[in-house]
């Protein structure tokens, strides 16, 4: 059981920590696949790495494509030994070095987010005198992509062009969309752009790099009794999608957190205003569920007692009030407002499931100073240790 595995990680490492299990992700990137390659049809996998780099080793031989989005995210890729054809550099900002540097590592994709963007490869590829295959992002009416009169320009200026090979687009609008019309709505909108862009220019446009920002149930009072059935019922859709050009999905909190555990220790416990506050030593400084409105809603959590329960003393009554707070010297680091399970002592630790996507990444690891936490992963039963507990104290002084 989870809860045995999880009784014996904290014997040896201290909290706060992060656990990933990594059979657990590849068992439901391989359920994902087999999802979309269903019927015969040949959809590629891509892992955007933002959602957690740890990740990467365990899917190198799952998935098609890993998504990059900064000159760091591309050092990581590197420092993983990851094929340069796998990676599809994506990302608002690349300046001339980052272009450089990439198209010299032999990356297979590089996505061209603006006119601007589109002339610093032009102007690499014509330096090195290398082949630069690129993939053009539409703009879903935010910062990244652009307009469909900027991609005509590009097309344009690109005929005839030795060195830049302009493969297909590249549309992403969002994450965590529930309502599955949306994507449909905007998959048939993006078959007649490809259908139009193919006449008015001559070209193929083969390739089809989506991502459908299918959402993940994190809180307690969502069904999760099957987390894959987004992307079950918009894989018709998609399998549409597949026949238009070659598609290439593109996800990372929808295919990484069910794999994650932070487990933080609860150091103090006290009462004041007809509140028990719980004060843990993590906190929102490495713990980050989109949507939670400053610990309004409630996410799946395993408590494990430092004592038995028939042990525990009842000195503050009944468990109705108590909060959840981190060691933050804020009054917004608050991970739950109202936590009921049972009335929790010092030194007892919580388990807070489905962290495997953006939460080791998007914490507030600088305010305050305090260390980022052990990193382990899981897999054939074995603990491996990737990053031990990092003092930040020296980043800010």
């Amino acid at each position: 059981m989870i809860e045995e595995a999880l009784k014996n990680i904290i014997k040896e490492y201290p909290t706060p920590l992060f656990l990933f299990d990594a059979d657990e992700l590849r068992s439901r990137a391989f359920k994902i696949k087999e999802i979309l390659n269903a019927n015969g049809n040949k959809t590629g996998l891509c892992y955007s790495i933002k959602a957690n780099p740890f990740l990467i080793p365990q899917l190198t031989d799952v998935v098609d494509k890993f998504e990059v989005c900064s000159p760091g995210e591309l050092s990581i890729c590197m420092s993983y030994n990851v094929k340069s054809e796998m990676i599809i550099y994506s990302g608002v900002h690349k300046e001339e070095e980052d272009i450089t540097e990439a198209v010299k590592f032999g990356v297979g994709i590089l996505t061209a987010e603006s006119v601007r963007h589109y002339g610093l490869i032009d102007k690499v590829a014509k330096k090195l005198e290398k082949k630069v295959n690129i993939i053009l992002r539409l703009s879903s009416k935010s910062q990244f992509g652009m307009s469909i009169d900027d991609i005509r320009q590009i097309l344009k200026e690109n005929a005839g062009n030795k060195y830049v090979n302009i493969e297909g687009l590249h549309y992403f609008a969002g994450t965590q969309r529930v309502k599955l019309k949306h994507q449909r709505e905007e998959l048939m909108m993006l078959k007649d752009v490809f259908s139009g862009l193919r006449e008015e220019f001559g070209m193929e446009l083969r390739l089809f790099e989506y991502g459908p920002g299918l959402a993940f149930p994190y809180f307690t009072d969502e069904d999760r009794s099957d987390t894959l059935k987004p992307l079950k019922e918009l894989a018709d859709d998609l399998y549409t999608a597949a026949g238009f050009s070659s598609l290439t999905v593109e996800m990372g909190r929808f295919l990484a957190s069910s794999c994650g555990y932070y487990l933080t220790g609860v150091c103090d416990v006290k009462r004041s205003h007809d509140n028990i506050w719980c004060i843990l030593d993590g906190g929102i400084n490495h713990l980050n569920y989109l949507g939670q409105m400053m610990g309004m809603k409630t996410p799946v959590i395993i408590t494990l007692p430092n004592k038995d329960s028939t042990e525990l003393n009842n000195t503050f009554g009944l468990a109705e009030n108590q909060t959840l707070c981190g060691s933050l010297c804020t009054t917004n680091d608050v991970i739950l407002r109202s936590f009921k399970d049972r009335r929790l002592e010092s030194g007892d630790v919580l388990v807070f499931c489905n962290t495997g996507a953006y939460t080791i990444t998007e914490g507030l690891n600088l305010f305050l100073s305090r260390n980022m936490p052990v990193v382990l992963i899981k897999r054939d039963g074995i603990i491996s240790k990737v990053r031990d507990v990092t003092p930040t104290w020296k980043l800010n002084s």
